[in-house]
């Protein structure tokens, strides 16, 4: 099936993501009371056209707390050391019934596994400047340990400080390259 089928007559050509009108990021469950979320400041995502890759250096990922983004990128973590990148390059993008399913493969310090994320994509538009835009956005649900990232603590009530179930999320404003 080819995009244009399968995301709402996607134009062909190349399509990067705008930074400033994008984001990517991650919310997990922290000591079972409340969602942490945190995201990757520097990122870029090309859709061309049956494929979507997106990648993000490591040490591009942003917390509120200079201490939690540096524990984040040591060894109990992403290791940003060993895996300076994480990346992310669809198999397949097709729809299920409204939603825009992309399934592909996902690499976290240095492990790659398959996901299937889910979402919308918008029409295409043209903006003030006399440039083509859409939007994607998608989300999925990963297992950190699949990946390797399996540090936890223990509660002193029980329970863990981090939930093994992490939200990834991708807002994207995709600007057709001429």
């Amino acid at each position: 099936m080819s995009i244009t089928e399968a995301v709402q007559a996607v134009p062909a050509g190349i399509w990067k993501s705008d930074p400033v009108h994008s984001s990517v990021g991650f919310t997990v469950q922290h000591m079972g009371v409340t969602p942490f979320r945190g995201t990757l400041s520097n990122f870029h995502a090309v859709l061309a056209g049956e494929q979507i890759v997106g990648s993000a250096p490591v040490d591009s990922i942003a917390t509120p707390d200079e201490n939690l983004t540096a524990h984040l990128l040591s060894p109990e973590f992403f290791d940003v050391e060993r895996n300076p990148e994480l990346r992310f390059e669809s198999t397949e993008i097709r729809r299920d019934g409204d939603e825009l399913v992309v399934d592909g493969q996902l690499t976290l310090k240095g492990v790659t596994r398959p996901v299937e994320l889910r979402g919308a994509v918008t029409e295409p538009i043209e903006d003030p400047y006399g440039k083509r835009r859409l939007g994607i956005e998608l989300e999925t649900t990963i297992d950190r340990r699949a990946f390797g990232i399996d540090w936890n603590a223990e509660l002193p009530a029980g329970g863990q400080v981090l939930a093994n179930d992490v939200q990834l999320t991708a807002r994207l404003e995709l600007v057709q390259e001429a």
